[in-house]
This record gives structure tokens, C-alpha cells and sequence, in this order.
């Protein structure tokens, strides 16, 4: 099954990228003028976006919106200030001064595992948040606990955990409730 690329070019180039990444099997979707980029990404549901530019500067918004693809940008421009962007942009991949067709291969090839790369990292970071945000839920509940209702921090925690379990929720969504009641009962 062959890759389908999204291709945003304002540049000519010889060999054509469109040509090289059709002979080394991929499908290519080219944009038109006319055509915004978020909205050929939700009708195509292209594997990756491969943008062939003299800049990145006009494209920055497009770029920030393809979160969820891996994005490789062959671009004549190496400013210091461009290559910041990109990478805050969260950019796979980003080729200067042109491309060889012997390596497109590999440059697709690794920019889609740095993607992969950052996304488990992102998913990482979001879950790391989500325990802590808990965390700090689950601690202010067992405070409650301990002041309103006399128990100890251990005794607190079991309770929480008895009625997450009981309830058949997640021992954060309890401290949540129990934080819930409090506040309305203040």
C-alpha cells in the first residue's frame, strides 16, 4: 500500500518532487491554488504533507494546523528565525536547498518515525498532566476528609479508593465529587 503525500510546492524544481515521489511509489495529491490546505487534509486524508518552498513563512498557519501528520518542508530559506518556527511548528522534517531523489526515501522514512516519535512523547506528557492533575484532586479530597470527617491521610485515601471502586469510576473522579460536595455544602 503506497503512502499518499500531500504536496504544497511554489517552487519548480528539476527533477518535479510530484515526479520523484510518484517513481519511488507514493501517491501524490497535489494542492491547488484555490484549495485550503486543512480542508484537502480532511478530504484526502493524506498519510503525510510535503511542502516544496522557497519559504515557510506564508505557510506557518497551515503548518501549525497539520498536528496530526508528519510534515516534511524542502525550503531554500535557512534562517535562524525560519528554522525556529518550524520547529516549534512541530516540522518532521525540514530540507534546505533542495532534495536529491535518491534520498526522498529516507527522508520520508525518518520523518515519519521522528513524527511517531513526538506524538508518543506528546501522548506521554498528556497522561504524565492527566496523573498529576489527579494527583493533586485526590490529595486535596483526602484533605477534606481529614478535616471534616476525622479520618486519617491512609483511612481518606482508602475511602476514596473503596467508593472509586464500589462506583466503579476512577479514584480522580471521586475526589472530584467529594471536592463537589464540599464546596456545596460550604
Amino acid at each position: 500500500m503506497s503512502l499518499k503525500a500531500l504536496l504544497i510546492e511554489d517552487k519548480v524544481t528539476e527533477p518535479p518532487l510530484a515526479e520523484t515521489l510518484v517513481r519511488h511509489g507514493y501517491s501524490v495529491i497535489t494542492k491547488s491554488p484555490d484549495s485550503p490546505i486543512p480542508t484537502l487534509v480532511a478530504i484526502n486524508q493524506p498519510d503525510l504533507a510535503i511542502f516544496n518552498i522557497s519559504s515557510p513563512k506564508k505557510y506557518f498557519q497551515a503548518i501549525e494546523q497539520l498536528g496530526a501528520l508528519p510534515v516534511i518542508i524542502f525550503a531554500d530559506d535557512d534562517s535562524a528565525h525560519a528554522i525556529d518556527q518550524i520547529m516549534k511548528a512541530g516540522v518532521s522534517a525540514y530540507v534546505v536547498n533542495g532534495f536529491e531523489t535518491s534520498r526522498i526515501n529516507s527522508i520520508i522514512t525518518i520523518a515519519i518515525a521522528r513524527f511517531r516519535e513526538q506524538q508518543s512523547l506528546k501522548k506521554q506528557l498528556l497522561e504524565t498532566k492527566c496523573r498529576l492533575e489527579e494527583r493533586k484532586l485526590v490529595d486535596r479530597a483526602k484533605r477534606l476528609l481529614t478535616q471534616h470527617q476525622g479520618l486519617t491521610e491512609d483511612d481518606a485515601y482508602h475511602t476514596l479508593r473503596k467508593l472509586a471502586m464500589n462506583s466503579n469510576i476512577t479514584i480522580g473522579d471521586v475526589a472530584k465529587n467529594v471536592i463537589s460536595m464540599a464546596e456545596l455544602i460550604k
